[in-house]
């Protein structure tokens, strides 16, 4: 298989983070990954888009969220990344139980599932630019050879 591609992006309402993971799960279902794998990749779409529109925007329907997802063999590649408040100390955020919205009942466990649930995790912000968060899993190969 060669490499393959999509973009999308979408206004930072919270009722688009459904939409991201169901558009990512369709895109990434022709690599045929286990229930496991489409279950953590959608969480973490889910996660990043969330991340996007609640702390990088504040809720600010005005915003948009940028999803790319390249596919390459049995790996994927996402990047979600919004133009928001932006992040001003990475390392802090990524602290489990880290929130800066305690009020809205945040558990403050995004970033630690995504490192979880993926091989690798990149984290790029500016303050008042927004913040990019990069991540890739290689598939596992489960199609059996029938005779």
């Amino acid at each position: 298989m060669s490499k393959n591609e999509m973009e999308i992006r979408f206004s930072a309402k919270s009722e688009n983070e459904s939409f991201a993971r169901v558009t990512v799960g369709a895109f990434i279902a022709q690599l045929d990954p286990t229930m496991d794998e489409m279950t953590e990749i959608k969480t973490v779409v889910s996660e990043a888009v969330t991340n996007s529109i609640i702390h990088g925007y504040g809720n600010d329907p005005e915003g948009m969220v940028y999803i790319h997802a390249v596919l390459d063999e049995q790996t994927i590649e996402l990047t979600i990344r919004d133009e928001g408040m932006g992040i001003t100390d990475i390392e802090e955020a990524k602290q489990p139980l880290f929130t800066t919205k305690p009020e809205l009942e945040r558990s403050g466990m995004g970033f630690t599932i995504m490192e979880n649930f993926m091989d690798e995790m990149k984290v790029n912000s500016e303050p008042m630019i927004g913040t990019s968060i990069y991540l890739k899993k290689h598939l596992t190969k489960t199609k059996a050879i029938f005779n």
